[in-house]
């Protein structure tokens, strides 16, 4: 491969940051004419196609994609370089992780753990909806989502899911809410509860247990975001349905204690990823990491 031009990959980073041919050419100080030659021969030089036309916007190729990681860390340390000269940049390494917004912070924590602290890495976590989630893996702007979710497979939207933690659900409550030696049937008639939300497959796993035994209860709350439902418990809003992991430091403290472990009813943690051309080794690390 023929040395590579940084000059040409500061133009193909300015590209890659607007979108836009003709705005970044502006800024360059260059004709789009100039620009487009400049990338066009970066592409020959790394042997790869880095962008995409989409309408009036360039999109990132996967190998666009990765020459962008690694020309932000290179110009990084190279600014570094510049302010400090007696101490040498650090380049780290990017992993983009994507979260479902109502997904336990603690679970969420322990899957990233192996990577956190560690000097080579960069973690760069997001949340959002799960279509939102998967149309930035889609895009490439994330390396993985974590869900608790699987989306269905097909050709157009070829999903990698792999199942990477199963935990117990439970009614967890403030330890003046229950009283010693009760029977469950006779506090969830006394207290309300805490739930998931309608749509929820854990909700929809509550109800039909309790209807299969018989169990009435009222709602003090359905919530969509299980931050809130640890929130609420605390709060001693009433008794919440949650996966003990969600309120695991509460537990440890006395501050909440675990009710009841709900039998056969678990929620299911999953990492989606693509199958990629060039994937990101550090999603190997944290996959390979919870087995």
């Amino acid at each position: 491969m023929a040395l590579l031009n940084y000059k040409h990959l500061r133009y193909f980073q300015a590209v890659a940051n607007d979108g836009n041919l003709t705005r970044a050419a502006q800024a360059l100080n260059l004709s789009q004419s100039a620009l487009s030659t400049q990338i066009k021969t970066l592409e020959d030089r790394l042997g790869h196609k880095l962008f995409d036309r989409v309408g009036r916007q360039l999109v990132l190729t996967e190998a666009g994609r990765i020459a962008l990681d690694y020309a932000d860390a290179i110009f990084k340390t190279g600014d570094e370089l510049a302010a400090v000269l007696a101490e040498s940049g650090t380049e780290r390494r990017a992993v983009r992780v994507g979260a479902l917004a109502t997904l336990s912070r603690n679970f969420q924590l322990d899957f990233l753990r192996p990577l956190i602290a560690r000097p080579d890495v960069e973690v760069i976590l997001r949340s959002g909806s799960q279509a939102e989630l998967l149309g930035d893996l889609q895009a490439l702007r994330l390396d993985i989502v974590l869900t608790n979710t699987p989306p269905p497979r097909d050709k157009a939207a070829p999903w990698l899911s792999q199942k990477i933690s199963e935990q117990p659900v439970s009614l967890i409550a403030t330890p003046g809410l229950c009283l010693d030696g009760e029977d469950l049937a006779d506090l969830l008639a006394r207290e309300a509860l805490v739930l998931p939300t309608l749509e929820t497959g854990l909700r929809a796993g509550f109800d039909l247990w309790a209807s299969k035994r018989g169990l009435r209860h009222q709602v003090a709350a359905e919530v969509d975001d299980i931050a809130m439902m640890r929130l609420l418990a605390r709060e001693g809003a009433g008794i919440a349905v949650l996966p003990p992991i969600a309120v695991r430091d509460e537990l440890a403290s006395g501050l909440l204690v675990e009710v009841s472990q709900i039998e056969g009813l678990a929620e299911s943690f999953h990492a989606i990823t693509l199958t990629r051309r060039f994937p990101n080794p550090l999603v190997d690390e944290l996959l390979h990491a919870q087995n």
